[in-house]
Formats: C-alpha cells, structure tokens, sequence
C-alpha cells in the first residue's frame, strides 16, 4: 500500500531500523533475511532523501531526520495496532496473548504473584513478561514495547491514564541483634546519624528517599551502603547497625526469614500511591481491560480482603 509515494510496509522496517541502529538486529526482528532489509533502508532513504543511519566507527547513528523520525513513526504504528488490529473482545480461558508490564522488584515480590494466581483461574494459556524499570519507562510505553507499568505516580506520565492500585508506608528495618533492634526504638537524631542501607534508583544520582530528606531536614542521611533492588536492602543490615528504611508490606515479607525488627520512622514520610498506567489509545484494548480488573483483585488478595464475585467473567468487550 502507497500513500503519497510513500510504501506504507516500509513503515515497520524504518521502526525497527531506528530502534535497533542495525540492520542485521533489525532484520531479526521483523524475521527478515538481512538482504531484505538491506533493501528496504535503500528504498527509505531513496523514498526520504536521507540516509536516515550512517556509519560512525562501528556504530551506526540515526540523522537529525531519522532522529524527528523515530517518535512519529513509532506513535503511528501504535495507533494502528490499537485502533485497527486490536481484537474486539478477549476471552482470558482461550488467549495465549504474552503481556509486558514494568514492574519493580519491590512490586514483584509483593503484588505479582497474587496476579498470577487469579490470572491462573481464568487464563491458563496468557504469559507475562515482568520488564525491569529502566531510565525512562514512558518510553516503552509510548513505542508499544510494555503494555502496563506498575509504579509509583509520580514516576507517571502525564500524556496517558493512570488509576491507583493501592498505597504503601514505610517502616524502619533493623537487624534484631542491633543496639536499635534490643531497644526497640528509633529517635530521629539516632536515625539522622546511623548509617542507612538504601536502593538507588537506575538513572539518578541519589535514592528519591535521600532527595526528600535533605529538602525536608537540610541533611543528608549517611548512606552507607547502595543496592539496586530495593527486594536485597533488608538483607544488607542484617549483622549490622545500619537502618534501612523500606516499603512495608516487603519488610513484613523479608521479616518473616530475616532477624529483623521492624520500627516506625521517628518522622512523618509521604505516602507511596503505586499505580498502573497504559498507553491513551489502548484504553479500550479487551485484554488490558481484564488486566487491569484482574490488577486490581490482586491488589485485595494480597492485602487479604475479599474478592468480589464477579471476577471470573469469562470474556472482556470493549
């Protein structure tokens, strides 16, 4: 199909050569030879008079006109797949549809596995593919490359729709045999000067926790140790005098196999809303419907609350 000139296929081979800057990785990615998409890029920068990837040193780069390319192009391809080829209902017990959320360790541990236990009642055949919070998750998002994303709001879009799932504290953790563990108690002047055991985010200079506290307090904690899960911080005090302060439904968890004991913080700390978003034009896409509901009763399961009967619906429609 043509569209002023343009071959409307060579759509899909100019996403993925932008994405993969590879003409081999592309062609593995469409399951292509790597002669046809040789020739496709030929077509498309004959067709744009631009050589839209160039070599430089072993790489190849995009051109500033690739680079104007990528996001226009992705976003079309989006709306095809969500408007045009999005199926009009989705039945949980015939689908063997794979679904990609962003998710957290922290939300691994806590929330997925109650979603995969309902998801098992009434899909045995769907799969999940649990993706790792990268840079900037919008981005899979807006490409079509993640279907949910499971974090905090504030991590959040503001282009696309987002509902809370549920709210999270933090508590205090300490190994049991610590002075702070006998005691039993945390002032804040203990917990400004021990040492802290904290996750750092991927992409940031500091935890979010430590960027909240020097505004709020004009200190910083004293960092001590990083990690980058937040699931392995309430291991790394253990044996130690280190506090680490956590999300505290995994502290119960990690509580549970751990000498831990669990305070709460000598000082007021904002609320956490986890929430999921998808992309605007998937909004009535059936399956991510049910998916979403199904997110939802994990979130009672997981806090032991009752479940509504209503949840094995055998079919979503839009």
């Amino acid at each position: 199909m043509r569209f002023n000139k343009l071959d409307l296929n060579l759509l899909v081979a100019l996403d993925a050569l932008l994405a993969e800057r590879s003409i081999s990785r592309a062609a593995e990615r469409l399951h292509m030879s790597q002669s046809a998409m040789s020739n496709a890029l030929a077509r498309l920068r004959a067709c744009l008079d631009d050589d839209l990837l160039v070599q430089v040193g072993r790489k190849m780069e995009c051109t500033p006109r690739a680079e104007t390319l990528k996001e226009a192009v992705r976003d079309v391809l989006v709306r095809v797949d969500s408007a045009i080829l999005a199926q009009p209902e989705f039945d949980p017990a015939r689908s063997d549809r794979t679904f990609h959320l962003i998710v957290s360790d922290y939300t691994m541990v806590v929330l997925m596995p109650h979603l995969l236990a309902l998801a098992r009642q009434q899909a045995r055949n769907v799969r999940f593919e649990m993706l790792p919070v990268i840079d900037s998750p919008q981005r899979e998002l807006e490409r079509g490359e993640a279907d949910l994303l499971v974090l905090p709001r504030n991590y959040c879009s503001p282009d696309h729709p987002v509902d809370m799932l549920f709210e999270e504290e933090f508590l205090c953790v300490v190994w049991s045999g610590s002075s702070f563990g006998r005691a039993n108690k945390l002032t804040l002047e203990q917990y400004v000067t021990a040492g802290h055991v904290a996750m750092q985010p991927q992409g940031m200079d500091k935890s979010t926790l430590e960027d909240w506290f020097l505004q709020r307090y004009g200190t910083a904690q004293r960092i001590e140790v990083t990690a980058f899960g937040f699931v392995p911080v309430p291991h790394l005090v253990v044996g130690t005098d280190r506090v680490a302060t956590v999300h505290a439904r995994l502290a119960r968890i990690a509580q549970q196999y751990l000498p831990l004991t669990l305070l709460p913080p000598p000082l007021p700390l904002a609320r956490i809303e986890q929430s999921v978003q998808w992309h605007k034009y998937r909004t009535q896409d059936p399956g991510l419907v049910w998916l979403r509901g199904l997110l939802r009763e994990a979130v009672l399961r997981m806090d032991g609350k009752q479940i509504p009967s209503t949840a094995t619906a055998p079919a979503t429609h839009p």
